[in-house]
C-alpha cells in the first residue's frame, strides 16, 4: 500500500471533510452486535471516533504513524501501526469492519482474505469514501480544471476508483442496497484551500516540479469566492456495505 498521507498529516486531521451523521445512524441501525470493530486505513481517526460512542471497542489500524499520532482520541479507540493486508488480529473478532477512503490502495484479494479471517459470522463489511466536492457551478468549473488538466496526470492510478464511485472495485460480497448520503459542511475560503493541499495529486506535482500548482489556483478562486464568505460544500458520498460471512 501506498503511504501517500503521512507528510502533512496534521493538515489531513484538520482539512478532510467528516462524515455526515445520517450516515453513522444508518451504520448503527444495520448493525445488531456492537462489541468490536475494525477501522481499517483510518488516517485522523474520524471514523473510529464516531464508532466509539456505540462500539464497545474499535481497532483502528493505518500504515502511517503520523496519521495515527494526529488521529482523534478516546480510551476504547486501539490504534495500531499495521498494513490492511496483514494484522495480528484474532480470528473471527469483528462485528463490522470500515475502511473510508482507502480501499482503493489495498491489495484488495489480500485484504479480503484478512477480512474474512477477522470477522465474526454475520459481520458486515462497510467501503465508504467521497467524490469530488461541489460549491458552485463557476467554482467547480475552475476546479475540474485543476483537477484534470493541472494535477490530473500526477494522480495515482488508484484515484481512477474513487472517480468510479468505488463501483468498479471487486466486491466479492452478498451487497444491500443502501441509502444516498450527500455530506455537506460551510466552509471559509482558507478551510478550501487547506482541503486542496491535502489531495495526493498536488503533493506529486510539487515533488516533481518544486512549485505548488495551487498558488496559481488560489489567485483564481479567490476572485470568485468573495471576501469574507463562507459557502456550503457538497461531497457525494461513495457507499457499498455487504456481509462478509
Amino acid at each position: 500500500m501506498k503511504d501517500n498521507f503521512s507528510f502533512q498529516s496534521d493538515k489531513y486531521a484538520k482539512f478532510r471533510p467528516t462524515y455526515p451523521a445520517a450516515f453513522f445512524d444508518y451504520l448503527n441501525s444495520i448493525i445488531q452486535r456492537k462489541q468490536c470493530a475494525w477501522d481499517c486505513g483510518t488516517g485522523n481517526g474520524q471514523i473510529a471516533y464516531e464508532l466509539a460512542k456505540t462500539f464497545d471497542t474499535i481497532h483502528a489500524t493505518d500504515i502511517s504513524q503520523s496519521q495515527i499520532d494526529n488521529a482523534l482520541k478516546v480510551d476504547t479507540i486501539k490504534y495500531s501501526v499495521q498494513p490492511a493486508e496483514q494484522t495480528d488480529f484474532e480470528n473471527e473478532i469483528f462485528d463490522l469492519i470500515i475502511v473510508a477512503q482507502a480501499i482503493h490502495w489495498f491489495d484488495f484479494e489480500k485484504f479480503y482474505a484478512e477480512v474474512i479471517r477477522t470477522a465474526k459470522e454475520d459481520a458486515k463489511l462497510c467501503i465508504v469514501g467521497y467524490g469530488l466536492l461541489k460549491i458552485t457551478p463557476t467554482i467547480d468549473k475552475v476546479i475540474m480544471e485543476f483537477y484534470t488538466n493541472v494535477i490530473g496526470e500526477y494522480w495515482d492510478k488508484e484515484r481512477n476508483y474513487i472517480d468510479g464511485n468505488y463501483q468498479t472495485i471487486p466486491f466479492p460480497f452478498k451487497e444491500i442496497e443502501t441509502p444516498m448520503f450527500v455530506n455537506k459542511h460551510r466552509w471559509g475560503f482558507s478551510h478550501l484551500i487547506g482541503y486542496l493541499s491535502t489531495w495526493s495529486a498536488v503533493k506529486h506535482f510539487l515533488k516533481k516540479n518544486g512549485y505548488n500548482p495551487l498558488d496559481a489556483l488560489e489567485v483564481e478562486l479567490k476572485e470568485l469566492w468573495g471576501k469574507g464568505e463562507v459557502k456550503e460544500v457538497e461531497f457525494p458520498i461513495l457507499l457499498r456495505i455487504g456481509y462478509i460471512k
